[in-house]
């Protein structure tokens, strides 16, 4: 047993300090950012924010929607061949690169991976998911997965130490999915005691990944438009989202009203709801590690992705970024007192 005793930091610990700009208006911010990757030999422009590969977030639908705004939506992995089929034929080929299969490690996920492939070669963006990304069969099956796909850009995670970032990236990730229990319909830090405060996850997980000229994704955590300043502020590459884009005509989930008023219903990945749902309950050796939530229906997600995209560039100008790729380069954090924490959160 050891203790470290270095502060850590999440969101709602700390706020961005203005500083002298010259831009004049938000509408002179860029959110456009040009990647290249570390195995891939592919490039990609757009803005760099990702719906997250639940079956509630990560649609089709969400999909037709953010690609429009050049955002990445990572699809679920529990859509079938015959949805996939369908679904591509109804999309243009200016959208895929802001499309990720996501898969698990089992061998079923594999076989199904490879047969969306061999029907869609043009996807270029692979999303190994896991809870824990800490074992060795995952650090395996990325492996597998990058000698198979070398033209694919791998995402993998969830890990939250710069040391395991790095096992990643040298075992074939292009981008690592940073974050362990911040979202807000997972429950692992409860069940487990297990996780690490977001920002500070971000702040030295990104800076092992461009060591090594890899990228991050902060995957959970954010509850509002700041908090995905603050995740870009910190040095991550991309923002993965799922609560915010939760709730919407384009999310999973069917409308349910209750006292006259519209919900949707939103639960982790590794809930009761999602493991009844696609695994027939939960087994008999682990625990549900989600809950289920209702959300108050919110309408189409262009509503709240303006939102989302004004709040950043609105920060931007705070601090005198023109680019989106200047912002982790002009942001300086305060920490906040403990008492108003609550403002945040």
């Amino acid at each position: 047993m050891r203790i470290e005793n270095e502060l850590k930091l999440g969101f709602k610990d700390v706020m961005i300090r203005p500083k002298r700009s010259t831009l004049k208006s938000r509408s002179q911010v860029s959110l456009v950012r040009d990647y290249k990757f570390m195995h891939s030999p592919q490039k990609w422009s757009g803005v760099p924010i990702i719906a997250a590969n639940m079956d509630t977030v990560g649609t089709f639908e969400m999909a037709q929607a953010l690609s429009q705004e050049q955002l990445i939506t990572a699809m679920h992995k529990h859509y079938s061949l015959e949805e996939w089929v369908s679904f591509m034929q109804t999309i243009k080929e200016e959208q895929y690169p802001y499309i990720a299969v996501s898969t698990g490690t089992g061998e079923q996920d594999a076989d199904k991976l490879q047969q969306i492939l061999q029907l869609f070669p043009s996807l270029s963006f692979i999303c190994i998911d896991v809870a824990n990304g800490y074992s060795e069969h995952f650090t395996d099956f990325l492996k597998r997965t990058r000698d198979l796909y070398p033209d694919k850009t791998i995402m993998a995670g969830n890990v939250v130490t710069g040391e395991m970032v790095e096992e990643l990236l040298l075992s074939g990730a292009d981008i690592v999915k940073v974050g362990i229990g911040p979202g807000s319909v997972c429950t692992t830090r409860v069940k487990t005691g297990v996780g690490y405060p977001q920002l500070s996850a971000i702040i030295e997980c990104a800076d092992a990944a461009h060591g090594l000229g890899g990228h991050i994704i902060s995957d959970g955590g954010c509850k509002i438009p700041g908090d995905v300043a603050k995740a870009f502020g910190g040095g991550a590459d991309f923002v993965m989202l799922g609560g915010m884009l939760a709730g919407h005509t384009e999310s999973g989930g069917e409308i349910v009203e209750i006292d006259g008023e519209k919900f949707k219903q939103f639960y982790g990945m590794s809930s009761e709801t999602a493991m009844k749902k696609h695994s027939g309950g939960v087994a008999e050796y682990r625990a549900s590690e989600g809950k289920t939530v209702q959300i108050p229906y919110r309408g189409d997600v262009a509503h709240t992705l303006q939102d989302i995209l004004g709040g950043i560039r609105s920060t931007c100008t705070y601090v005198g970024a023109a680019r989106l790729k200047e912002l982790t380069k002009r942001t300086t954090f305060i920490r906040v007192q403990e008492q108003h924490n609550e403002v945040f959160s």
